[in-house]
């Protein structure tokens, strides 16, 4: 089935990338309804946004009549900015460039990526899988100083799988992957950095999943969110917007059963017994909303050494669909789907509030894509406004400091890039050769 779904797929998309698709991700697109513009997967996935549309054709529901009213995106009830008000990064002297990497053509052929930086300095470099490398796939740790890569020993039994990266250590990496296709049982592969092994967990009681939505906790286990219930479209489907397609917004939500697994043992299998949507961690707690890729609910926080909890509104807007979720110590971030309003124009956010639900800013504008990467201080913001259209690009917001600065002009049509192991550092991509692939960069930016 999935070969035939592969086969499908390259049918109906012009130039396709031979036998690089990444089915998972365009499903968990499509699970994120034919509104969101495209999946930042931290993970180094390559995938066209003309894939994206195809998935949101084969898994959203579409029709239904006019959405109204259609005028201008409302502002947000909190202190707002727009892109325009963010100021140009120079480098040098707001951000330093740490390393960067060039693929010519991703539409010929897969290529080499940059799938996040360790915690101690060096990149996980990844070579295909791809036609040179009998698509396989292959790692390095590189010193983005020399660009020198340690090669590890070859991961066995993945092919052409989809990895993620959720714990890229200086003892030990972590990767996560689907051992069928579409759904099926998550495996963890990790590797030791001292021994120079690899090895690979399943977990016999961890219920099967469509995509591995995992992350790792401050205990160490991973933890992982197994589908419950998924909102439904209206009777007769999504109303159509002023673009033609379908609005979503103001949808009812999705949500998860909590699950956790050891990296040790298979057989330690634990149900958290809480339903979520998104989920994120920080050093001292763990923070979730009631439902995500629709109306968000509360947003709860439980401290984890007293184990008190408290919960709040996020009062995000009326017709807001919660996209992306992360968070510090002191900060919530919440990037969200808002509507389409006259001319195709876009209501997207990127909320952020402190941990107890005040509103510190909204970042609006569309084509806005925001995420917080764990253990980051910096929200990296994504902007695709269309090929000639000057807002395209990648902005940053500085939880820190309160900045917010535009790193690049122009976005590529690829998802790329990883976790970071610095809480300054960022990663982003720009187009070229006419679109057909893309320059990853990895930065810091400064104090």
């Amino acid at each position: 089935m999935v070969n035939d779904l592969k086969q499908l797929l390259r049918d109906t998309v012009a130039d396709a990338p031979p036998g690089h698709l990444d089915l998972a991700s365009i499903v968990a697109t499509g699970h994120r309804r034919v509104r969101a513009r495209r999946t930042t997967a931290f993970g180094g996935v390559a995938l066209a946004v003309a894939g994206v549309v195809v998935a949101a054709s084969l898994v959203g529901s579409v029709g239904g009549d006019r959405a109204e009213p259609a005028s201008t995106p409302p502002r947000p009830d909190a202190p707002t900015m727009r892109l325009a008000d963010a100021k140009r990064a120079v480098e040098g002297r707001d951000y330093d460039v740490l390393a960067s990497y060039t693929n010519e053509n991703l539409n010929r052929d897969n290529g080499q990526y940059l799938d996040g930086v360790t915690d101690d300095g060096l990149i996980l470099f990844r070579n295909g899988p791809r036609d040179g490398t009998g698509w396989q796939q292959h790692y390095a740790l590189m010193d983005p100083a020399t660009g020198e890569k340690d090669w590890l020993p070859d991961l066995k039994g993945v092919g052409q799988d989809q990895l993620w990266p959720v714990e890229l250590g200086a003892d030990q990496l972590v990767l996560v992957s689907l051992e069928n296709g579409l759904r099926g049982a998550m495996r963890a592969h990790v590797f030791d950095r001292t021994d120079q092994e690899w090895r690979t967990l399943t977990w016999p009681g961890l219920p099967k999943t469509d995509f591995p939505r995992a992350q790792l906790g401050p205990d160490h286990r991973l933890y992982v969110r197994i589908p419950a219930t998924q909102g439904e479209p209206p009777a007769g489907g999504w109303p159509t917007a002023s673009d033609g397609e379908a609005d979503d917004a103001d949808a009812a939500g999705d949500t998860f059963h909590l699950w956790s697994v050891s990296l040790t043992e298979s057989s330690d299998v634990r149900d958290e017994q809480l339903s979520v949507g998104d989920v994120a961690f920080t050093a001292s707690s763990m923070m979730w909303t009631d439902r995500t890729n629709g109306d968000a609910g509360s947003v709860h926080v439980r401290g984890l050494a007293s184990g008190d909890e408290h919960s709040f509104d996020p009062h995000a807007g009326e017709r807001c669909n919660l996209l992306g979720f992360g968070a510090t110590d002191d900060r919530v971030v919440m990037s969200e789907y808002c509507g389409t309003y006259d001319d195709g124009v876009r209501d997207d956010r990127v909320q952020i509030l402190t941990a107890d639900g005040a509103q510190v800013v909204t970042l609006q504008g569309s084509g806005l894509d925001g995420v917080l990467p764990s253990g980051s201080e910096v929200v990296n913001a994504s902007v695709y406004a269309g090929d000639d259209d000057s807002r395209s690009g990648t902005y940053v917001y500085d939880l820190s400091s309160d900045r917010f600065l535009r790193i690049s002009d122009g976005l590529s049509q690829w998802g790329l890039g990883g976790p970071t192991g610095d809480a300054r550092q960022v990663m982003w991509h720009t187009p070229v050769n006419h679109r057909n692939g893309a320059t990853q960069w990895v930065g810091r930016l400064r104090d």
